[in-house]
C-alpha cells in the first residue's frame, strides 16, 4: 500500500490560481458550486454556456461573466469541463477543440471521457483534474460555512510544467485544502468512482433500501415506519460512519444492533454480492460499461428515462415525500434549489 500523502493550503501556492483566467464549462450541480467557490475565492472566471439556455439565465441570475463556450475557451487559460459524460465529447469537438491553444489546461473533475479515449487531447495541451469527493451542491455549502470537501488530483499530461501545482491551487480554491487533496491517476480515479457509485453509494444503497422497504410492507408493516426504519435513520448511521468510521458507529448504536449487524449483514452482504461486485468492476475496467452507458445516451436514453420513471414511481418516493412534508426538519436547510442551481 502506498503512503497516504494528503496537501493543505499550508503546501500550495494559493495565489498561483489567481494568475489564470478559467472557463468552467456547464453550470449543472458542479459548475455551480465550483463557480461560485473560485469567484468568491478571487478567481478570473467565466462559464460558458449554450446562449439561451436554462443554465444561461440561471448562472445570469447570479450575475457571473458569461460566454458561448467557444469565446470562453479562447478567453482561459484553463478550461474546466463540468457538463454530463455523455455529452463532454460532442461539445468537445465541436466548441473546444478547434479554439484550444498550446498550454492551456485542459480540467476535468471525472476522467471518463479521457481514460476511456472519448476525448483525445493534442499533445501540446496540459490535461489535469480537480475533483471534488461531494455533489457541487456540497462543494458550495461546505464552502459557505468557511469549510471545504476533500479533492483528488491527477494530471495526464504536463506540458508546462507546472500542471500539478495548478491542479492544486484549483482545488485550493474551490474550498479543498483545508480538509485534504490526495493525488491519484485519470485511470484509478474513473474506475474507483464508477465502482463506487454503482456498487455502493448510488445502486447499491437505492436497491438495499427499497428491498428493505419493500420485504417489511409486503409482511404487512405501516409504510410510514417502514420508511423510518430502512431510509430516514440511514442519514443517521452514515453521519456516524462518516465522522469515526464503522467502529465508531458500533459504539453509538444499541448492543442489540451491534450484534444483529455481526450476525444478519452476511445474509444480505455476502459472498453473492461480492461476485456481483466484481461483475461491476470487471465491466467498468474493460469498458463495456462505458459503451453501454455511451451507446444509451446517444440513442436517446430511452431505457434511461424509463428506468428513471420506474424509480421516481415507486412507493418509498410517495411515502417519502408525505413524511418529510409532514414533519419539521431540513425545511430551511435544502442544498439543492432546482430553480437556481
Amino acid at each position: 500500500m502506498s503512503n497516504l500523502n494528503i496537501y493543505l493550503d499550508k503546501d500550495i501556492d494559493t495565489e498561483l490560481i489567481k494568475t489564470k483566467k478559467i472557463a468552467i464549462i456547464g453550470f449543472g450541480s458542479q459548475g455551480y458550486g465550483q463557480g461560485l467557490n473560485l469567484v468568491d475565492s478571487g478567481c478570473d472566471v467565466v462559464f460558458g454556456l449554450r446562449e439561451g439556455g436554462a443554465s444561461w439565465q440561471k448562472a445570469k441570475d447570479y450575475g457571473l461573466k458569461i460566454m458561448p463556450i467557444s469565446d470562453a475557451v479562447k478567453y482561459a487559460d484553463i478550461i474546466q469541463i463540468l457538463i454530463p459524460d455523455e455529452v463532454q465529447a460532442k461539445v468537445y469537438k465541436s466548441e473546444i477543440e478547434p479554439y484550444l491553444k498550446e498550454g492551456q489546461y485542459l480540467m476535468f473533475s471525472h476522467g471518463f471521457n479521457i481514460h476511456y479515449g472519448y476525448i483525445k487531447a493534442p499533445q501540446n495541451v496540459n490535461v489535469i483534474m480537480a475533483a471534488p469527493k461531494a455533489p457541487g451542491h456540497t462543494v458550495r455549502s461546505e464552502y459557505v460555512k468557511g469549510a471545504g470537501v476533500p479533492s483528488l488530483i491527477a494530471v495526464q499530461n504536463d506540458v508546462s510544467g507546472d500542471s500539478k501545482a495548478i491542479a492544486l491551487s484549483y482545488a485550493s480554491a474551490i474550498g479543498s485544502g483545508k480538509t485534504g487533496i490526495i493525488q491519484t491517476t485519470f485511470k484509478e480515479e474513473t474506475e474507483t468512482d464508477l465502482f463506487g457509485e454503482q456498487a455502493v453509494l448510488c445502486g447499491g444503497i437505492d436497491y438495499l433500501i427499497k428491498a428493505g422497504f419493500e420485504t417489511l410492507t409486503e409482511a404487512g408493516y405501516s409504510p410510514y415506519m417502514a420508511y423510518f426504519e430502512v431510509c430516514h435513520e440511514l442519514k443517521l448511521i452514515v453521519d456516524l460512519i462518516y465522522e469515526g468510521g464503522i467502529e465508531d458507529m458500533h459504539y453509538s448504536v444499541s448492543n442489540n444492533a451491534e450484534f444483529g449487524d455481526y450476525v444478519s449483514g452476511e445474509k444480505v452482504i455476502n459472498s453473492s454480492s461480492k461476485e456481483g461486485m466484481k461483475e461491476i468492476l470487471k465491466n467498468i475496467q474493460n469498458g463495456s460499461y462505458a459503451k453501454i452507458f455511451m451507446s444509451e445516451m446517444s440513442n436517446g436514453g430511452s431505457k434511461f428515462k424509463a428506468l428513471r420513471e420506474k424509480s421516481k414511481l415507486h412507493e418509498i418516493e410517495k411515502i417519502g415525500s408525505e413524511i418529510r412534508s409532514s414533519f419539521m426538519w431540513n425545511r430551511d436547510k435544502k442544498l439543492i434549489d432546482r430553480a437556481k442551481n
